[in-house]
This record gives C-alpha cells, structure tokens and sequence, in this order.
C-alpha cells in the first residue's frame, strides 16, 4: 500500500503508520457528501482501521449526525444521554465526569451488536496532552501463534458496564466516579462475545478484547486475568499503534470492529470536550458460526 494515494473523487489519503491509521484531506465534511465520496471514505476506512480529518471546524452536530447517517443507522449509548436537541450526539466533557476513557477498550461491548463506527470530532482541546491511540486488532490476531490462534478461537468472554471502577481507573476524581456509578453503570449490561469474531465487512479475523471483559467463559477469575493479559499484550503492541495529536476542529472516524484506543488522561485539570457519535454494528459471528447474545439488559432494553 502506497504511503500517500488518492480516490477518484480527489481525497487524498496519507498513511501515518505501517499498520494502522491515515489522514484523508482534500475534503470537508457534511451531511452532504455524495455516495462516491462516501464509500470512499468508508473504504480507506476499513483499509486502515482509522481515518484522520484536520480542520473540520464548519462541521456542525447537525452535519456530524448527517454524515454518520450516511455510514449506517446512529445508535444512542445505552445508558449515557445524548446531547440536548440530537438523536445520537454523546458529549464526552472532562470537566462534567464523563471525558476521561484512560484504558484500551472496544465502544460498548457489553451490547451485543455493538457499534460498527464511531465519528468523533474534537471541540475543546488542552493546550498539552489528551491524545489517543488506537490499536489494530486484526494485525494482532494475525501475528499470534498458530497455538494460541487456535486458543484464542476457542474462548469466549463475558463483556459488562459493571466492572471495578476504582482498580481501572485508580486516579479518577470524585467526580468521575460518580458518573460512572450514577449513570454509566446505572443499568447493567452483560454480553458474551467470541474472543475472535469474523469482520462482517472484510471477512477478516479480529480479536474482541479490552477492559469491559470480566471473565472468560469456563475459567476461573485467576485463569482469566491470565488470558485476558497474554491476548491483550498482542493488541498494544507498539507495531499495531497509531497515536492523534488532537487540534480544535479535528476529526476521527474509526472501525470500532477491528480496533481499540484510549484516551490519554496526561492534561491534569485543563477541559477536553469532544462530541462522538456512534454507527449501529451487527452482532458478532465466531469462528465457528455462533453468534455473540446478550447475558443481562434492563428490562425496557430487552424488550
């Protein structure tokens, strides 16, 4: 793959690293875009698991719901509330307790067909610090052993909003603690998962990991801590990374099936706001044809 190409609508897509990650220019995004340009973008996409736009400053909530709209149906956060006057916007605010996602994670795994994309845009900005990185979780599958490929396809995982808290997250404020307690995990959700899914879009084998694992099916706590860390370990491999040095007006379009990220929490007590929206995904198909089913949903979300 070319370090630098562009589409026949004239976007130019620019790798930034050898596995994962490019920034497309040349475009400005609305709700308006053609179907060329589009697909396009869902293309280089699912090439390089996670899409860079610098500058998007005109890009409005009304133009983010638009566009995400025209990558599959919005899907809402299953417990956290959309901003005011939007069918699907989260507002991810620092200072409000709900900004900070300083762990690697997969968006709301603990669902069962959880989201396929997520468009984010930066609103606010610290003038040092509040990176994020993604991981690519297909090269990570693919470097394993033969062996542990073959352990890996065999495990499946418990996924759920209800966790420890205070052991992933040991410097969260107050505030940020009574978020998670009062509204992120204010209903609980559990949804088994196959450790490694197909890609419904590439056909690809990915791995389905990340912090909102509890357990892995037949084994005990202990054994679980083990293989969750032996697995995860391949996902942040330094190769698999790509890193996004945030500006006010940047957006991020990333495969929530094939990738995790985090958000470096190194900004003390400067603000990071960012608004995300999230595309509705399908529900995963192991290897051996299963599909993911959700354990526990409040009853309302069940129904």
């Amino acid at each position: 793959m070319k370090a630098v190409s562009e589409t026949a609508s004239g976007i130019r897509v620019r790798r930034l690293a050898g596995r994962i990650g490019a920034e497309l220019s040349n475009i400005k995004l609305t709700g308006g875009l053609s179907r060329q340009q589009v697909e396009e973008i869902r293309q280089a996409l699912l090439a390089n698991r996670v899409i860079f736009f610098r500058d998007q400053n005109d890009f409005s909530d009304v133009d983010q719901e638009a566009f995400a709209n025209m990558l599959g149906g919005l899907v809402p956060h299953p417990t956290e509330q959309v901003r005011q006057g939007s069918a699907g916007i989260l507002e991810l605010d620092a200072a409000a307790g709900n900004g900070k996602a300083d762990v690697w994670h997969t968006d709301v795994t603990f669902v069962d067909a959880y989201p396929r994309y997520s468009v984010l845009r930066a609103m606010r900005i610290p003038e040092v610090g509040g990176d994020t990185l993604w991981a690519n979780t297909v090269a990570a599958y693919d470097d394993l052993s033969p062996q542990l490929k073959a352990l890996a396809e065999s495990l499946w995982a418990v996924h759920s909003n209800k966790y420890d808290y205070a052991a992933q997250h040991a410097a969260a404020t107050p505030e940020e603690a009574a978020h998670y307690e009062k509204v992120f995990a204010s209903q609980v959700y559990e949804a088994e998962h196959p450790v490694v899914r197909i890609h419904p879009e590439t056909g690809e084998k990915t791995l389905v990991l990340g912090y909102f694992i509890q357990r892995f099916v037949g084994h005990n706590h202990i054994d679980s801590n083990l293989l969750f860390t032996l697995l995860q370990n391949h996902v942040i491999r330094m190769e698999n990374i790509v890193r996004w040095n945030w500006r006010v007006g940047d957006v991020a379009i990333w495969d929530n099936q094939a990738t995790q990220h985090y958000a470096m929490n190194d900004y003390g007590k400067e603000n990071r706001t960012m608004r995300r929206v999230t595309i509705a995904g399908e529900v995963p198909v192991s290897v051996d044809g299963r599909y993911s089913r959700m354990l526990k949903a409040p009853l309302k979300a069940a129904e």
